[in-house]
C-alpha cells in the first residue's frame, strides 16, 4: 500500500518553462504498510520557489503543520487485532504519536488510545478498505471514497475490517475553537 505511492511534482526550468520537478515511489515511510503514514508534500507557510529542487517531504516528520502551513499524507490503518490488551495498544499509540512529533496531541485517550486532536482543518478521503471515525460522543463507519472534513476535534480512525484501510489526507494548520 504505502510503499507503492508515486508522486509526480512540477516545477519549473530556468527559463520559466513548466517541468516535471520529480517523479518517484516515495520511500520516506514510517510505520508499516498496515499501520503507518507517508508523507507526499508539505508547505511552511512561506512563498513557493517553483524553481527549487527541494524534496518537501523529507525527514524529518511531523504530523503537525508548521504555522500557515500545510501537511499532505498517505495513511494506512491496521485491523484491530484480536485479543489485544488495551495498555498494549496503549504503548503502541504513543509511540507512534511520539515518532510523528505529536505526542502532545493526545488529550483525551479514554474512548480509544489512538484518539488525538490536532489544530487543523484536515480533508481525509477513504480510498480502499474500512475505517470508522471515532469522535468523544459518536462513531461513523465510513466506506471508499466517503469524504471527512475534520475540524480539529478529537478523533481516532478505528479499522474493525479485515484488512488495512489506505486513507489520504491534507491537514492545514488553522486556529480552531
Amino acid at each position: 500500500m504505502l510503499d507503492r505511492i508515486r508522486r509526480i511534482v512540477t516545477g519549473h526550468d530556468p527559463q520559466g518553462r513548466s517541468v516535471i520537478a520529480r517523479d518517484e515511489i516515495l520511500r520516506n515511510r514510517m510505520g508499516s504498510n498496515r499501520r503507518g503514514v507517508t508523507e507526499v508534500w508539505n508547505t511552511d507557510g512561506a512563498s513557493i520557489d517553483t524553481r527549487d529542487a527541494e524534496d518537501r517531504a523529507q525527514p524529518p516528520f511531523s504530523l503537525v503543520p508548521q504555522a500557515r502551513g500545510t501537511k499532505f499524507l498517505y495513511f494506512a490503518v491496521a485491523p484491530e487485532e484480536a485479543g489485544a490488551r488495551p495498555e498494549d495498544e496503549e504503548k503502541r499509540a504513543a509511540a507512534a504519536f511520539a515518532a510523528y512529533g505529536a505526542g502532545h496531541a493526545r488529550p483525551e485517550t479514554g474512548k480509544s488510545p489512538w484518539m488525538h486532536r490536532t489544530k487543523t482543518i484536515d480533508y481525509i478521503i477513504l480510498l480502499s478498505g474500512e475505517v470508522t471515525l471515532l469522535l468523544d460522543g459518536e462513531e461513523r463507519d465510513l466506506k471508499p471514497f466517503d469524504v471527512v472534513i475534520q475540524r480539529g476535534t478529537n478523533h481516532a480512525w478505528i479499522n474493525r475490517g479485515m484488512e488495512p484501510a489506505l486513507l489520504i489526507a491534507v491537514l492545514i494548520d488553522a486556529e480552531v475553537r
